[in-house]
């Protein structure tokens, strides 16, 4: 038996649904035609990820980036319309982003 049949037991008359994460991820975000900018850089000696050049609405932004940081399982912020993510993962974000239908451009190296 597990969880969830031990809790109807206890909670007869109670609905229960999808937690509201995964309707979430489920949402669509606005696709734009310019490429996104992906680029690496070391600040203060640590490797770090950003992302730029969304034009999009920045509830959208926050919520790619919430999504990329989960996925990568990495920190990672959102400050001046840019992600930036600690550590060098252009190629994974890159293959994330292009099966969410973004046009991804590496600058950089």
């Amino acid at each position: 038996m597990d969880l969830q049949d031990q809790l109807k037991n206890l909670f007869p008359d109670h609905s229960f649904e999808e937690s509201p994460d995964t309707k979430e991820s489920q949402e669509k975000l606005w696709i734009q035609e310019d490429p996104i900018i992906c680029k690496y850089e070391k600040r203060k000696g640590k490797p770090i990820t950003i992302l730029e050049g969304y034009t999009g609405a920045d509830t959208d932004f926050k919520k790619l980036a919430k999504e990329l940081k989960t996925r990568l399982s990495v920190g990672g912020s959102f400050k001046n319309d840019s992600i930036i993510i600690q550590g060098d993962y252009r190629d994974q974000i890159m293959s994330i982003l292009k099966e969410k239908g973004f046009n991804v451009k590496r600058v950089g190296g």
